[in-house]
């Protein structure tokens, strides 16, 4: 996911966005443990994403952007 795109969303938008990525990397982590992962680099990605969410929504709430 581009920080392009975060930007466009709204902090509740955002908000749920994170929810979801973090529900994806506790499914990642599961399927890590039980030996179904397909894509081991997709957590790496995952978080990524979950940092990249609250950069935006930090920058948000201080109106930086």
């Amino acid at each position: 996911m581009k920080a392009s795109d975060i930007r466009d969303l709204s902090i509740e938008e955002i908000d749920a966005k994170e929810k979801e990525l973090l529900t994806e990397l506790l499914n990642l982590r599961f399927q890590k443990e039980t030996g179904q992962m397909s894509s081991p680099a997709r957590i790496r990605d995952v978080r990524k994403d979950i940092a990249r969410v609250n950069t935006i929504r930090k920058e948000k709430v201080k109106g930086l952007r």
